[in-house]
């Protein structure tokens, strides 16, 4: 603490500065009392010295001595006990003492040393308590920072908010990235001249903790901390070290986050330019053969993701912008790596995927997020997959898949992710009438429909877990939990109840189609997986 600080604590409270006042800014760093001579030969820097001036009570000469000693030593201050052997301080130290500006404190008689040495170790003590708690919270603050994904500009402010002191961040080239102090970037470039290693400067009269962003070298940019109080500690200058680390990182990660999705931005509007106005897919591919986007190679799909029920048309853009947002953040669909454009009809996404299981994929990465989407004013996210692509030029005709797929669902309703390729057989079937299906699955379901509900339940749970095994009795027992003779019974009882062979491949198809109705008619879903997949459906035709 300093002179003045220590000045503030009781019981050397009750003493007084008389003299050197110019000092009183000189840090303490210890306390010894003058018992013995030679003690000059034993002073350290930054020592308070206690005397009852009994050494020096008859020669001022020496007491003078002592004192340019003392500053020549460094020490911080010295303390003398009136009462015993001086009734006054001779005018002639107090005089060298205002003129060197080392400070003479006329020590509380009532008090003894220990009393005075024991005070200055409590206050100090409960200081360093405060001030390493302040830093453990501020660590704490930093470290659930470090976790949020922020702009940078917004990275810089809650930093120096966090460390309660103004800060200013330099490029490696000299350039002022970030001033948060009252200095211009002017004032502290001429503080920085000359200054290459880490360490503290002074930039017009303000100390300042200068810190490389790369440990050891210098011209990789800085981070200066400017700090107010002339003493601070090694816990509050480690937690500085600690915020020109993060600092650091966040920099170099969102410079390059900024790079990507500025190239990514303009990857999206050249792909809604290419859907809206016609232009040429080459510069699409050049582009993207450019920045080393790998989109079409080998396969991609396009995901139409909308809001269902109507909605104002700024509330809809600002809603799909903000679904761009968070498709941005969000984990699992970053690991798409995928290209998001806000588009008139929804938010279409491009992303490199599997010719074979892809949709899934998306899918899979898609449905934790809906699951966590709170619906609001009765507005749904809907998304709709495209079937695989493989040239650049196919983007026109996957988007087309989704808008159809999206309608679809509107007027069927269903899963809240549909794919193109389980909804084919629904674009086949969508102008035949509700009565139509309705006869169709009566005419070839009713035998086993008209049955106790509970057994025609479980046959046509049997039945459609059959059709979905493309007639494979062993699949069908593990997808139901049951024996396979029990399987091979029940298909036998349905065969007949029916009146149909299974094994031929037309009543097969016929029961497919009769179970499509039904989820038609009853809006279930028409998955990328589980329940009468349509891929299956086309499988068996073949």
């Amino acid at each position: 603490m300093t002179v003045e600080q220590a000045l503030s604590v009781y019981p050397l409270s009750e003493g007084k500065l008389i003299a050197g006042i110019k000092g009183k800014n000189r840090i303490i760093t210890s306390v010894n009392v003058m018992d013995a001579p030679d003690i000059t030969d034993w002073i350290k820097e930054g020592e308070m010295l206690l005397t009852t001036a009994y050494l020096i009570k008859d020669h001022p000469e020496d007491a003078c001595q002592l004192l340019r000693t003392l500053h020549e030593r460094g020490s911080a201050a010295l303390g003398i006990k009136l009462g015993r052997f001086w009734t006054e301080v001779p005018q002639q130290l107090i005089d060298l003492a205002n003129e060197l500006g080392f400070p003479i404190i006329e020590l509380p008689y009532p008090f003894t040393f220990s009393d005075q040495m024991n005070g200055l170790f409590r206050a100090e003590m409960k200081r360093s308590t405060g001030v390493l708690t302040d830093v453990v919270n501020k660590q704490i603050q930093l470290m659930r920072f470090a976790l949020k994904p922020n702009p940078i500009q917004q990275m810089f402010d809650s930093i120096a908010e966090v460390v309660e002191i103004p800060l200013a961040v330099v490029g490696s080239r000299g350039q002022i990235v970030y001033n948060g102090t009252l200095l211009s970037a002017e004032e502290i470039a001429c503080g920085m001249k000359g200054q290459r290693a880490e360490g503290w400067i002074s930039c017009k009269r303000v100390e300042a903790l200068r810190i490389p962003l790369i440990k050891h070298t210098p011209d990789s940019g800085c981070v200066l901390f400017f700090q107010s109080e002339l003493l601070v500690t090694p816990i509050e200058e480690g937690l500085y070290y600690q915020a020109a680390e993060l600092i650091a990182y966040h920099m170099n990660f969102s410079y390059e986050d900024y790079f990507e999705l500025s190239v990514q931005k303009d990857f999206g509007l050249l792909i809604k330019r290419f859907l809206l106005n016609g232009l040429p897919v080459e510069t699409i591919e050049e582009y993207a053969e450019r920045f080393e986007i790998d989109l079409f190679r080998p396969w991609y799909r396009c995901v139409l993701t909308d809001f269902s029920g109507l909605m104002h048309k700024e509330l809809r853009t600002e809603k799909l912008e903000l679904l761009k947002s968070e498709y941005l953040c969000n984990s699992s669909i970053q690991q798409l790596k995928g290209t998001h454009i806000v588009m008139e009809e929804g938010l279409l996404s491009v992303f490199p995927a599997d010719a074979d299981n892809g949709d899934e994929a998306i899918a899979s990465a898609l449905a934790p997020f809906f699951a966590s989407v709170k619906t609001k004013g009765g507005y749904e996210i809907r998304a709709s997959i495209s079937s695989a692509k493989k040239r650049a030029n196919q983007l026109a005709e996957a988007f087309e898949e989704c808008k159809e797929c999206n309608r679809l669902s509107a007027e069927w309703g269903g899963s809240r992710i549909l794919s193109f390729e389980t909804m084919d057989l629904a674009l086949i079937f969508e102008h035949v009438t509700k009565e139509r299906m309705e006869t169709f699955c009566n005419r070839w379901l009713g035998s086993l429909l008209n049955k106790e509900p509970e057994y025609a339940s479980e046959m046509l749970r049997t039945l459609e877990a059959y059709l979905e095994n493309d007639g494979q009795l062993n699949e069908t027992a593990k997808k139901l939990f049951i024996h396979r003779n029990t399987a091979t019974y029940r298909i036998e009882k349905i065969s007949e109840l029916l009146e149909v062979d299974l094994k031929k491949m037309d009543d097969f198809m016929r029961l497919k189609i009769a179970f499509i109705f039904r989820r038609m008619l009853h809006n279930q879903p028409f998955a990328t997986s589980g329940s009468v997949h349509v891929k299956e459906t086309l499988r068996v035709g073949k």
